[in-house]
């Protein structure tokens, strides 16, 4: 089998969202493997995730974006990441459920591929009960807790995921942290003052870095040909890159 690749680099949060629902509206029937990242910083809110959740103002004031994701989960603040979206057809052989679990592994595969220590990296076994979870005042971070499959070093999760069935067509995409940036969501969550460090603790608790694990900087560029490998090796396909142009409307 033959995937699309394609690295459409620095882009602004509604061009990457729609980027990702246009792959899904115009699927030619080769899966798609899209790495991106976020110019400015961008906080994303889960679908049904109310925007007053977030300080509208405090957002704009430091010149970040703020769209919603077509997928669930809750407020991220892509920073100093790479994310990924993956377009695949649900089939008879493959649920999204089993979608879901495939793409972590390969994911794996190619932080494995950029540095040996990623072996230790592990994939969550247990699912917590989210309409309790949501219940939970912590709810609003994404990063909080980590669901079945996603990926963990030493108990904290790496890699954040959210998936979407549309028609047979699974969308998924998630954030690869590289750096601590993102961890300041917290100074855009509209919380009780007698909350903050508690979700400060709990994000310091649930979340690393690939920077932390390794003790230096990521590079990008490494990185992402590390994590077109990696699909490759794990799926046993071939990934044919497609060129993309960037043009000024995409960062404005």
């Amino acid at each position: 089998m033959i995937w699309r690749f394609i690295n459409t680099g620095l882009n602004n949060g509604s061009f990457n969202m729609d980027y990702d629902l246009e792959l899904v509206r115009n699927f030619s029937g080769s899966p798609v493997l899209r790495i991106y990242q976020w110019i400015p910083y961008c906080i994303s809110l889960g679908a049904n995730q109310d925007y007053n959740s977030v300080n509208q103002n405090k957002a704009a004031a430091d010149g970040y974006d703020i769209v919603k994701r077509p997928t669930g989960g809750r407020a991220i603040l892509h920073a100093e990441e790479l994310t990924y979206s993956v377009v695949y057809p649900v089939s008879e052989e493959k649920t999204p459920k089993q979608i879901y679990r495939e793409i972590n592994l390969a994911l794996k595969c190619g932080l494995k591929n950029y540095n040996h220590v990623f072996e230790n990296i592990e994939l969550e076994h247990s699912q917590p009960h989210f309409p309790t979870f949501y219940k939970d005042t912590k709810s609003t971070l994404c990063f909080a807790v980590s669901a079945m499959n996603e990926l963990n070093y030493q108990g904290k999760k790496v890699v954040g995921s959210a998936q979407r069935k549309i028609g047979n067509i699974i969308l998924q995409h998630g954030s690869i942290l590289c750096g601590s940036f993102h961890k300041r969501i917290i100074d855009y969550l509209n919380l009780p003052d007698n909350k903050l460090e508690e979700i400060k603790n709990e994000i310091e608790q649930t979340t690393t870095e690939l920077e932390a694990i390794l003790d230096e900087k990521i590079n990008y560029q490494k990185l992402s040909i590390a994590i077109k490998k990696g699909f490759e090796n794990h799926f046993n396909v071939k990934l044919e890159e497609e060129i993309f142009v960037e043009t000024i409307s995409q960062v404005n």
